[in-house]
């Protein structure tokens, strides 16, 4: 059953590029002088990628978070990275520089991180939970003045924050896949490097502490990594929500297993649910594809109840 869950898998993504309002020439997809050429090996390809790279990066942060903060409520955003990104996109966009967004969008993402080890760095005996309130702070600072700029801003640029918002899997070529593809390997490669740490982590800090783990820089460690790649991805895509929320919970009511054994299972999945989600996406009939950060809240919003409700009970 697992080898024929990875096998449906891997025929997902690889009949992903295929798919579009606009068909393809299988015949054509290998001669470099046709349209079909392009579209598939320029636009789709590379998007399939970029879907499936930050798909893994949200799951697995995702898990991780909620193995931090022992919070089954927990995803890649919690402390503010994408709030980060969001406010200084539409800073760059507000002041009309629309080509550098990405650069922009980093640089929230990057500052909200410095931001916030500036802080624990400051503090004594701070606590995940600190961090976490911090986190929300901040999130909410952020929105204040993003509304102030949704007040000074034009209709147009008003138009293109909300646009990065929504979230967006829009790329052509291979640079913003292969940048993602690294994080991606980054954050997997630290993860199983702490596999034994997260393990204790999840029974409790204490007794990790008496292991001989050193609970803090582990988890500093954890979420320093785990924020820099959220913030790669949300300079690239925008927020795209509730990933980081959905794919651990269902592969660990599955597999039943502990969160470091699905390390590598919650990356795969999450890619794959991603490139699903943008499958969705671009095939509804709309005259454009819907943004991808809806799909995933329509899909994500139910399940965040379902979760709530029965944690509740």
């Amino acid at each position: 059953m697992r080898y024929l869950a990875i096998f449906i898998g891997i025929c997902l993504v690889g009949f992903a590029p295929f798919l579009g309002q606009i068909d393809i020439d299988v015949l054509k997809i290998f001669d470099s002088s046709t349209t079909d050429y392009q579209i598939f090996w320029d636009i789709r390809v590379p998007r399939v990628l970029l879907a499936f790279f930050v798909g893994a990066v949200l799951s697995l942060g995702g898990l991780l978070f909620q193995t931090v903060f022992r919070n089954p409520m927990s995803t890649p955003f919690t402390l503010g990275v994408a709030s980060g990104a969001t406010l200084f996109t539409a800073i760059g966009i507000v002041l009309g520089f629309v080509s550098y967004i990405a650069l922009f969008a980093f640089f929230g993402s990057l500052l909200t991180v410095a931001i916030l080890f500036f802080i624990t760095n400051n503090l004594k005996d701070i606590q995940t939970t600190t961090l976490l309130l911090i986190g929300i702070a901040l999130s909410f600072f952020y929105s204040a003045c993003l509304m102030v700029l949704f007040f000074i801003s034009d209709l147009s640029q008003s138009y293109e924050i909300v646009r990065f918002t929504m979230g967006s899997l829009d790329t052509v070529g291979y640079f913003d896949p292969t940048l993602i593809a690294i994080c991606t390997m980054v954050l997997v490669g630290v993860s199983l490097k702490y596999k034994h740490k997260i393990k204790l982590l999840q029974i409790s800090f204490e007794f990790a502490q008496l292991k001989g783990c050193d609970v803090k820089k582990t988890n500093y460690t954890i979420l320093f990594v785990v924020s820099i790649a959220v913030g790669v991805c949300v300079s690239i895509t925008g927020p795209i929500g509730f990933i980081g929320l959905i794919v651990p919970h269902i592969l660990k009511t599955i597999y039943k297993k502990s969160s470091e054994q699905l390390i590598v299972q919650i990356s795969f999945y999450g890619g794959v649910f991603l490139v699903v989600c943008d499958m969705i996406a671009r095939s509804v009939g709309t005259s454009s594809d819907i943004p991808i950060g809806v799909v995933t809240s329509f899909l994500g919003a139910p399940f965040f109840i379902y979760l709530i409700m029965r944690r509740a009970k």
